[in-house]
């Protein structure tokens, strides 16, 4: 007896083939999560999503594309909590862009730390020194706030001989203040006030007046957010005050306040668009035609070089969770550092860069300029 053996119609054998090709092309999934809706949250969304076309223009990572899944964390560590329950779980998800926030990213991080199913998490913009001990699978591509503390210090301690310092009362004002006043004194100068405020307190004036009464102050260190230094400025000025300003990269956006006169304000930050060098130079170019000739600032261009180089991770040992850190622990040293537009970016032991440095910026005619005497 002869057998047969039945052959699968030919709509079966097509079906299969689109599956199996369908299965190399999906789409390679990377989180975003930050404050999207407040504008230090857009930037970095605006420069992730341009990075992501310029991939996927380029035919993506290994014959896929890059698509982004975006949630909103709103810079708090209850919502960020419950954004990274949901990448984390999310199928296909290789690696998180985010948080922004120091407090955010501290939240998030037993999550994507945790035994099962571990994911990267990788900040543009988290400076707070806890997050370095934070796990094996967090990192993050800008200077910590010893590095900006230490560096308005030495700046600082050029200018001034006695400095206020008023500061946000959470991770990432905390830190500055202290590695600052740590730094400042050792260098002689004299740190009259200290002063801690809340996102809801509107009103810095008795502040202000204490160090006044003190002994005043040359200079006043803002430690906080953009939205804050409106506040102290808007003070300053009605008690007629008119001590140097200045502050850490929280204070980036500042140049664009229509509320206050911020003029002569001075910022350390890792990265500003007049930056050196033909990569950022294009960069921001692309940028600006992209976004109506709006400007990166540096939670931008560091979720920019975040996405470029998980490319290249993915690019070398496929999306992978566990490859994709083993890989990113050897960047800077089993493998060549990454050339990004905020420089090169060398990971150590705890997924820090304790190479990058930190520039004085000031704002002039409403733009954040590099200082040329530095």
């Amino acid at each position: 007896m002869r057998v047969f053996t039945r052959r699968p119609p030919l709509l079966v054998l097509l079906i299969a083939l689109i599956g199996a090709c369908a299965s190399g092309t999906d789409p390679i999934l990377l989180g975003l999560a930050g404050p999207l809706s407040e504008t230090r949250g857009e930037s970095m969304r605006l420069a992730a999503e341009l990075a992501v076309q310029e991939i996927n223009a380029q035919g993506g990572v290994r014959g896929r594309p890059l698509r982004l899944v975006a949630r909103d964390d709103s810079a708090m560590a209850e919502v960020a909590v419950r954004v990274a329950e949901e990448l984390a779980e999310t199928p296909g998800l290789v690696a998180v862009i985010g948080h922004l926030t120091s407090t955010a990213t501290l939240a998030a991080a037993p999550i994507y730390n945790r035994s099962r199913n571990p994911v990267l998490e990788i900040s543009p913009s988290a400076s707070s020194p806890a997050v370095t001990d934070a796990g094996a699978f967090t990192f993050r591509v800008c200077p910590d706030d010893g590095v900006h503390g230490a560096r308005l210090a030495v700046w600082a301690s050029d200018r001034a001989r006695s400095v206020g310092v008023i500061y946000q009362n959470d991770d990432y004002g905390r830190g500055i203040r202290t590695t600052f006043v740590q730094s400042f004194t050792a260098l002689g100068g004299i740190v009259r006030s200290q002063d801690p405020y809340v996102d809801d307190v509107a009103e810095f004036e008795p502040f202000l007046r204490r160090a006044r009464g003190l002994g005043g102050v040359d200079a006043v260190l803002i430690a906080g957010t953009r939205f804050g230094a409106e506040g102290v400025l808007a003070t300053l000025d009605s008690l007629g005050m008119s001590p140097v300003v200045f502050g850490g990269d929280g204070l980036v956006g500042l140049e664009q306040s229509t509320s206050v006169n911020s003029e002569g304000t001075y910022v350390s930050t890792a990265y500003l668009p007049d930056r050196s060098g033909g990569r950022n130079a294009t960069f921001v170019a692309s940028y600006r035609r992209a976004y109506g000739d709006r400007t990166p600032d540096h939670r931008g261009a560091g979720a920019y070089d975040i996405v470029h180089l998980l490319a290249r991770a993915i690019e070398a040992v496929g999306p992978d969770r566990m490859a994709l850190r083993a890989y990113l622990a050897g960047v800077g040293s089993t493998t060549p550092p990454f050339r990004g537009v905020t420089g090169s970016i060398a990971f150590d032991a705890n997924g820090d860069v304790p190479d990058k440095e930190v520039v004085i910026g000031v704002i002039q005619d409403g733009r954040l300029v590099t200082m040329t005497d530095q």
